[in-house]
């Protein structure tokens, strides 16, 4: 669960390393073995996705504070 920006970002390159892999991959891998060899990847990326697209909701950690003072 990403808590903080810097955890976004991190989560985010991660992201785009992964994607890297993949392009690699659908170079290098034979048709037939395509699908097999880049489940795992697939999955992470989707489950990262996922975990940033619920973090951006999220107020920043200094306008929550002062919502809570005025």
């Amino acid at each position: 669960m990403i808590v903080k920006d810097d955890e976004l970002q991190v989560t985010r390159e991660c992201i785009a390393y992964f994607q890297g892999l993949l392009l690699m991959l659908r170079q290098t891998a034979r048709p037939d073995e395509i699908v097999a060899i880049t489940r795992g990847y697939r999955l992470k990326i989707k489950r990262m996705q996922a975990e940033v697209m619920s973090y951006y909701p999220h107020p920043l950690a200094s306008h929550a504070e002062s919502a809570l003072f005025h």
